[in-house]
């Protein structure tokens, strides 16, 4: 029987850089840390780890992002599969016990205990590696807290955020079975303010060349989008900036050769890794269809095709017997974090949103993101030119419902209609955890 656990034990953590499942493992209540790690490549064995978890169909690997599609359908999409919890989460009327608000829950906190072990046992890493390895967790700390703060809290612009419940903030090892039972929710504001120290560490930490983990462009493309979501205008505009401008990334001559790749591409900024041996990419599963490895679960409406110019490469879908977007298609790609067309809208909305030009001004920068997708380039912008670009460009990757929330938008869905702030475009801190955790707030409306 699988027994899991609210923050994966510390053994646990090192077996996982092997495996992005959930483990058969007997349940540990405490583990000596000095015998289980002791070297350098303890730790970065572990750190492998992280990422792995992170990867995981839950977190990264898809789920997070799905999820943020389909709660924000306005009608553009329709899911025809079977499993409860996605169909829930479209319907947006999510049980307390929904079994995809559990799941998200415990892996972004098993990643995160895996993050607090590495930064807790820094002391034996080499001093060569010591700085990058310190980055790395810090990156992945608070990303994974970045995820949690925006899908189980209220948005930052919603009310006052130094009141108003976030997540738990943990950031030491947890070694006990339930050892968040006894940890409450800290403010929003607490949560992003350790969400941005730990992406400001990581960036001043992290080289700016790293393999396919995480790099200084990483934290700052990370640390662009938390100060977009919280209204910081002309942080997000700078930390966009310092991504464009470092020049190490470039927008692939086609849209459409962006996708389906197995390894990075030039506008890679951050990607989960996925091959035929690890790792997980559970967009496919929903996105596409059963030709393409997946389940044919989420079709494409009219009404999200309607958005398109004629000439518009990003209108990239496929028709099998339903129609598909062609952005998940290949079961083994990579799942794309962060893209440097997101730098470019991102920089081009906070620059407008300030009347400041810093890098270019926002026409220039929303006319890099449309001439790559065929269409004719605009002669001036406004905010909501700037918005339906992101739309377009950022579809389907996990956007939709966070732009939805920052910007205050009402969706309207048939007759029904949902605010930015309506309860149920929030995820319930899952049930088991209220039982058990007498310090823990639920939700408004669960």
């Amino acid at each position: 029987m699988k027994k899991r656990l609210i923050y994966i034990s510390l053994l646990a953590s090192s077996l996982l850089m092997g495996c992005g499942n959930k483990l058969d493992i007997k349940p540990v209540n405490d583990i000596d840390a000095s015998t289980a790690l002791t070297t350098s490549g303890d730790i970065e064995a572990l750190l492998v780890g992280a990422y792995d978890s992170m990867g995981d169909g839950d977190v990264l690997g898809g789920n997070i992002q799905r999820d943020a599609e389909l709660i924000a359908d306005n009608g553009e999409l329709s899911f025809v599969g079977t499993f409860t919890a996605p169909r829930e989460i479209f319907r947006k009327k999510l049980l307390r016990d929904d079994q995809q608000a559990e799941d998200t829950w415990f892996d972004t906190y098993r990643t995160i205990n895996i993050a607090n072990n590495v930064l807790a046992n820094t002391g034996v890493v080499t001093a060569a590696k010591k700085s990058k390895v310190e980055g790395e967790a810090k990156f992945i700390r608070g990303l994974m807290y970045f995820e949690l703060i925006r899908v189980y809290a209220k948005t930052f612009l919603d009310g006052n955020p130094l009141s108003n419940p976030g997540v738990p903030l943990v950031l030491v090892p947890t070694k006990q079975v339930d050892g968040s039972s006894f940890v409450g929710r800290n403010s929003v504001q607490e949560v992003y303010a350790q969400i941005i120290k730990d992406l400001t560490d990581a960036e001043k930490l992290l080289p700016v060349s790293n393999g396919f983990f995480a790099t200084k462009n990483a934290a700052a493309a990370i640390l662009s989008r938390v100060y977009l979501m919280s209204g910081d205008y002309a942080n997000a505009r700078d930390a966009a900036d310092r991504v464009i401008a470092s020049k190490v990334y470039s927008l692939v001559p086609g849209f459409q050769d962006e996708f389906n790749t197995a390894s990075n591409t030039s506008e890679d900024i951050f990607a989960m890794q996925v091959t035929a041996q690890d790792g997980v990419n559970s967009l496919v599963t929903f996105f596409a269809s059963s030709d393409k490895g997946g389940r044919g679960d989420i079709i494409i409406e009219d009404k999200h095709l309607a958005l398109y110019d004629a000439n518009d490469t990003r209108n990239f879908f496929y028709v099998d017997g339903d129609r598909f977007t062609g952005k998940w298609a290949d079961p083994f790609a990579n799942v794309k974090i962060a893209r440097l067309s997101e730098m470019y809208l991102t920089r081009a909305e906070a620059n407008f949103r300030l009347g400041t030009k810093v890098g270019a001004s926002p026409v220039d920068d929303i006319n890099v993101v449309r001439l790559r997708a065929g269409v004719l380039p605009a002669s001036s912008v406004t905010l909501q030119s700037i918005l339906k670009e992101r739309r377009l460009e950022l579809a389907f990757e996990g956007h939709w419902i966070h732009d939805i929330k920052r910007t205050k938008t009402t969706i309207i869905k048939g007759t029904d209609s949902y605010p930015f702030n309506a309860p149920n475009l929030i995820f319930p801190i899952p049930l088991r955890e209220i039982n058990t955790n007498n310090k823990l707030v639920q939700n408004e409306g669960y």
